[in-house]
């Protein structure tokens, strides 16, 4: 689900990247960095390991 989110922001910003310009951009990797950080979060509580 975290990543269907993800492409429902990036497709977006990929096709109107040019226009944005560096404030787009920037927001963009604030966004990506945070959903890395809950990736790692997850990932180092155990909660993608499946039994």
């Amino acid at each position: 689900l975290v990543f269907d989110i993800e492409v429902v922001f990036l497709y977006p910003w990929a096709i109107l990247f040019r226009r944005l310009g560096l404030f787009g951009l920037v927001e963009m990797g604030i966004f990506l960095f945070i959903l890395s950080v809950g990736f790692i979060y997850v990932w180092k509580k155990g909660a993608l390991e499946w039994e």
